[in-house]
């Protein structure tokens, strides 16, 4: 009989600490309040993550996109209770390039820009920008091509930024970037305008279902 007593009470605890979390939750208005929330109930799996439209195209995340900004969707399973919560939705500008990255680290900055002046004056002859960037590329990118995919400003070094954002350069045109703090040396191309891509961010955690 004592036994069953405590375990009574504590039914109703676990009960009551899990609407105090999706109270909490609930209140919660912006990623300052979402990153507060995880310092303080450090729950299972954690953390505050953004989605774009262009990039995340499951079934998730096409779900969490149909909800308002504080909109929240839960999924359980027989083990735990995934929370998922809209903190902010806003529209926000991005950009697609090619890019070929030469790397002055671990050459002399002559020798780079004599290999990026080839690079350059062999596209003038007619070879394609995206073979180019395969075979002459130092970046990640190389094996696309050179295809950054949808960027934004700071997704590269503000030198990038400054060149390829702030400046006007016109699509499918080559101009160059050096980015001298990191000693990395560019030929870019503009394939796609700035356009506005629907982001959200998105406050997840879970708890175990006892």
């Amino acid at each position: 009989m004592k036994y069953l007593f405590t375990l009574f009470l504590f039914i109703p605890l676990f009960s009551f600490s899990q609407d105090t979390l999706e109270q909490q939750l609930d209140s919660i208005s912006s990623s300052e309040e979402a990153t507060t929330f995880l310092k303080e109930n450090k729950p299972k799996q954690g953390k505050i993550f953004t989605f774009n439209k262009a990039k995340h195209k499951t079934r998730l995340a096409n779900d969490l996109f149909n909800l308002a900004k504080g909109g929240k969707k839960v999924i359980k399973t027989d083990f735990k209770k995934t929370y998922y919560k809209v903190i902010d939705k806003s529209e926000v500008m991005y950009s697609k390039f090619d890019i070929i990255v030469f790397d002055a680290s671990k050459t002399s900055l002559e020798d780079v820009i004599a290999k990026r002046n080839k690079v350059l004056a062999l596209h003038n002859e007619g070879y394609r920008f995206k073979d180019l960037a395969k075979h002459n590329s130092s970046g990640p990118t190389a094996k696309m091509g050179g295809d950054t995919g949808w960027i934004k400003t700071g997704n590269m070094s503000t030198a990038f930024d400054e060149v390829a954002f702030n400046e006007k350069h016109p699509l499918n045109e080559v101009f160059t970037v050096d980015d001298i703090e990191n000693n990395k040396y560019y030929l870019v191309v503009k394939t796609e305008v700035k356009t506005p891509i629907e982001e959200i961010t998105v406050l997840k955690f879970s708890e175990d279902l006892d």
